[in-house]
């Protein structure tokens, strides 16, 4: 395992910007009972900062958990703004929409269950899309959803360098070569200009140039 960010700045950037909305501070407390994964605080104020500046009318989130990440969207959105969460789980969606309503956040949300993948193709003209979903589905999200993107849309993608396996060789590791072939794949193609961000895991950011 290769640690993408020194603990120690990890810490350095939490002191800089304390956090005191409390469905923030419930949920992270909720991934440390339960142990399902959630993005960082880091990430999450790097969600936030995207949708301040792109300010989409259409987020969809492939792979949504509980609700963590697609919070960070949410209250960056103007009122005219809508995330769509998609989880398997009946239960994280219930927490989820739990969660929203209480913070009025419930107007700006879609809440879906089931295959990530199969409800994301439902929507076309994404201006951003957020992939989170199992890493070895991370190329065919991207091929499946690439014609419903909006022209300048963005794409974001979350443990794009995966605690380092994407580096440390491991080629018979399923998620590792997926993501591998991800990122090759977004920094590749003509149609997007990608880089990666070295916050959280690794944030895989790029946007669509070719209308």
């Amino acid at each position: 395992m290769i640690p993408v960010t020194d603990p120690r700045i990890e810490a350095y950037m939490l002191e800089l910007t304390p956090e005191s909305d409390p469905a923030i501070l419930e949920m992270e407390k909720k991934a440390r009972e339960t142990g399902v994964p959630i993005v960082s605080r880091p990430v999450g104020r790097f969600l936030s900062l995207m949708t301040y500046l792109k300010q989409p009318n259409l987020v969809v989130e492939l792979g949504s958990g509980f609700g963590y990440s697609a919070y960070w969207f949410a209250r960056a959105m103007r009122d005219r703004g809508k995330i769509v969460l998609t989880d398997y789980s009946e239960r994280y969606m219930e927490y989820a929409r739990r969660v929203f309503d209480e913070a009025g956040l419930s107007c700006r949300a879609e809440f879906r269950v089931g295959d990530a993948l199969q409800i994301g193709r439902e929507y076309g003209t994404i201006d951003l899309l957020f992939i989170d979903l199992d890493k070895y589905l991370y190329p065919e999200a991207i091929r499946v959803m690439l014609p419903n993107l909006a022209k300048n849309a963005v794409v974001i993608a979350d443990n794009a360098l995966w605690r380092g396996a994407v580096v440390e060789g491991g080629e018979g590791k399923k998620d590792a070569a997926a993501i591998r072939e991800f990122n090759e794949f977004m920094c590749g193609h003509e149609d997007f200009f990608a880089t990666i961000v070295p916050v959280g895991d690794g944030v895989l950011l790029a946007s669509k140039i070719s209308p």
